[in-house]
C-alpha cells in the first residue's frame, strides 16, 4: 500500500534512494530533530544529515557509508519550510511542505530550530526545479 501511495503521488521516500550522495562525507547539516511519522503518526527522534538536495534521516547519529536511511526527502519537492509551533502546539516545531502533503519536525532549541529552516530553505532553492539554466534567457545576449 505504501508503495501504491508513493507512485500515486510521486513521491520517493525510498531508503536506498541517494542518488549516489555520499551522505556520510562532509554533509551540509547534521543534527537530531524528532520527526512525526508517515502513516503512524507518532514522534521518534531521528539523526537528519542534509547533503545535495537531499533530507535523509537515521536511526542513529553514527553514519557510516554502509549505514541505510530510515527515508530521504528530495527537498527539490518541496515547496516551503517554516516554523510550525502554532499548528503543532508544540515549542520549536516546524514543517517542510510539498504539493501533496505536510511533513512536521521538532528541533531541540529555537537556534537549532531557524538553523534547519535556514538550512533547507536554502537547499530548496539551490536544487528547485522551476527554473534550470536551458530555460533562463539571458536578454542582455541579445543584439537588436
Amino acid at each position: 500500500m505504501a508503495s501504491l501511495w508513493r507512485a500515486a503521488t510521486g513521491l520517493t521516500y525510498k531508503p536506498d534512494d541517494h542518488d549516489g550522495v555520499e551522505f556520510w562525507s562532509n554533509p551540509e547539516r547534521t543534527g537530531w530533530l524528532t520527526k512525526q511519522g508517515e502513516y503512524i503518526k507518532t514522534w521518534r527522534r531521528r539523526w537528519f544529515v542534509l547533503k545535495q538536495g537531499k533530507l535523509f534521516w537515521f536511526k542513529d547519529s553514527s553514519v557510516t557509508r554502509a549505514s541505510r536511511s530510515r527515508g530521504v526527502i528530495p527537498v527539490a519537492t518541496c515547496l516551503t519550510v517554516k516554523g510550525a509551533e502554532d499548528v503543532l502546539n508544540k515549542q520549536y516545531a516546524f514543517e517542510l511542505s510539498t504539493r501533496s502533503e505536510t511533513m512536521y519536525f521538532i528541533a531541540d532549541s529555537e537556534k537549532e530550530k531557524e538553523d534547519w529552516i535556514n538550512s533547507i530553505g536554502r537547499s530548496i532553492v539551490q536544487h528547485s526545479r522551476s527554473v534550470t539554466d536551458s530555460e533562463v534567457v539571458d536578454y542582455d545576449s541579445y543584439k537588436n
